[in-house]
């Protein structure tokens, strides 16, 4: 087990520093998890740069946010980790940026369109809004979760994004492709009234993605 914790430990930090290189986040905001099992979930520190962080600050917890490996605090967010977790058991891999964009809707409370197929074909529709709630609490959790619904991607207001997946990869991906799509929507409407696509397309694409995109 010790080198299966190992191993994931780096994956978050690979994870991490791509996240800050794409300026998904800033400084040491933001934070990343990865459930290994059941029972046992590996999360990014509190406070700690991603240019400085090590494998051995990375925090093993499990699923009740007891610390089972580490020195450090446990990122602020765990109780929206946790409660993520719990509700959705198809997720395995949370990943939570401050980018500019998307937090520009979240800043003004507005979710982010089903208007291009990328962001539909991963997310599963529009990317809503949580209502506002306080960092690192559990009001802030349950709202999360509600807005949050069956889709892969929400916004939390005046914070930032969640992107959840069964891959860590995969929720990087969502929270790149939000942030894409929320810079494409601010330059449509320079150009004009902005077009969602219908349910049915939605959905269809959706289905698609998860059932025969790529080599699956």
């Amino acid at each position: 087990m010790t080198s299966k914790i190992a191993h994931y430990q780096q994956v978050i930090i690979d994870t991490a520093r791509r996240m800050a290189n794409e300026q998904l986040v800033f400084g040491s905001w933001g934070n990343i998890s990865l459930r290994l099992d059941a029972e046992k979930i590996l999360i990014t520190p509190s406070g700690i740069d991603y240019d400085k962080i090590q494998r051995e600050d990375i925090v093993l917890i499990d699923q009740v946010g007891t610390i089972l490996i580490g020195d450090h605090r446990p990122s602020s967010e765990l109780p929206l980790h946790l409660a993520i977790y719990n509700e959705r058991r198809d997720v395995h891999a949370i990943v939570h940026t401050h980018s500019i964009y998307a937090t520009s809707f979240a800043i003004v409370r507005k979710r982010i369109p089903p208007v291009v197929e990328d962001l539909v074909q991963i997310v599963g529709g529009a990317v809503e809004v949580a209502e506002y709630a306080l960092p690192g609490t559990d009001e802030l959790a349950r709202s999360a979760l509600v807005a949050l619904a069956d889709r892969n991607a929400v916004l939390l207001a005046n914070h930032g994004v969640v992107g959840v997946a069964a891959e860590i990869t995969e929720a990087l991906k969502i929270c790149s492709l939000v942030e894409k799509t929320a810079q494409s929507i601010i330059f449509a409407r320079l150009l004009g009234d902005v077009v969602e696509l219908s349910q049915h397309d939605i959905k269809t694409m959706h289905t698609f993605y998860r059932e025969k995109y790529g080599q699956r």
